[in-house]
């Protein structure tokens, strides 16, 4: 797996963006915007949504927030709406936050399950990107998400991890040192691994946003198409569900 020019070349402007509080929102009329509707328009028809509702946490930084986009275009909107179109319950907590650290993240995992309503049976977590680009030791990262895992954990909770890899310009040491992070976690705590998130669209700088960072709505829509067999595939089994047929 390779990071395309886009993101090798980024300047020090573009990864202060990934960083930022906030972002802007991309017009309706957009370019993007009108590929995630034709996309849309294309989808096939959706199944009947079913059984158990299934509470799932997005608990991540401006990859799970939204960053330049419309909220319903954001990744754990997108991801409901493709589970709901197979057919499951899916009703999602948008927990991102732009700029979020794994600290930041671990800060607040505790707040925001025990401000549900009721507890999740699932939680996605995009996590280690902000750690990565302001340069804190991979050490950190891997202790701040291991503390957030064995929360989960000791919750029951079912948890899908989505990897990041350090870009070349950090270095061989660092990238030693930060990309084992995610599978040797998910190894020890039992999480669904998407070993890098932003995958699909790293070799498509025409489906990231000018901060040369972010996907714009049309590549967040890949990001889904690329995930979602394996978010339907960790949630649990309602044990009201009916056997399957033999």
């Amino acid at each position: 797996m390779k990071w395309n020019a886009a993101f090798r070349l980024a300047t020090p402007l573009a990864l202060m963006a990934m960083l930022a509080a906030c972002g802007t929102d991309k017009p309706a009329g957009s370019p993007q915007a009108t590929a995630s509707a034709s996309a849309a328009a294309d989808a096939p028809p959706a199944l009947p949504v079913v059984g158990e509702e299934m509470r799932i946490v997005a608990l991540g930084d401006s990859l799970f927030g939204g960053y330049g986009v419309d909220p319903s275009q954001s990744y754990p909107a997108r991801i409901e709406a493709a589970l709901r179109a197979r057919g499951i319950n899916a009703k999602m907590t948008n927990a991102g936050v732009s700029g979020d650290t794994t600290s930041g993240g671990l800060q607040r995992v505790d707040f925001v399950i025990d401000s549900m309503e009721k507890p999740p049976q699932m939680v996605l977590i995009s996590l280690g990107g902000n750690d990565m680009l302001r340069g804190l030791p991979p050490e950190e990262t891997r202790r701040n998400l291991s503390a957030i895992l064995a929360k989960f954990k000791a919750r029951g909770v079912k948890v899908v991890l989505m990897g990041m890899l350090a870009p070349p310009n950090l270095g061989a040491d660092y990238a030693a040192k930060f990309n084992p992070i995610y599978p040797a976690l998910a190894r020890e705590y039992g999480a669904t691994l998407v070993p890098f998130f932003l995958q699909p669209v790293v070799s498509r700088p025409d489906l990231i946003q000018a901060d040369r960072i972010h996907p714009t709505a049309q590549g967040i829509d890949l990001l889904v198409g690329a995930t979602v067999d394996q978010v339907a595939g960790a949630l649990p089994v309602s044990p009201a569900a009916p056997p399957a047929p033999r």
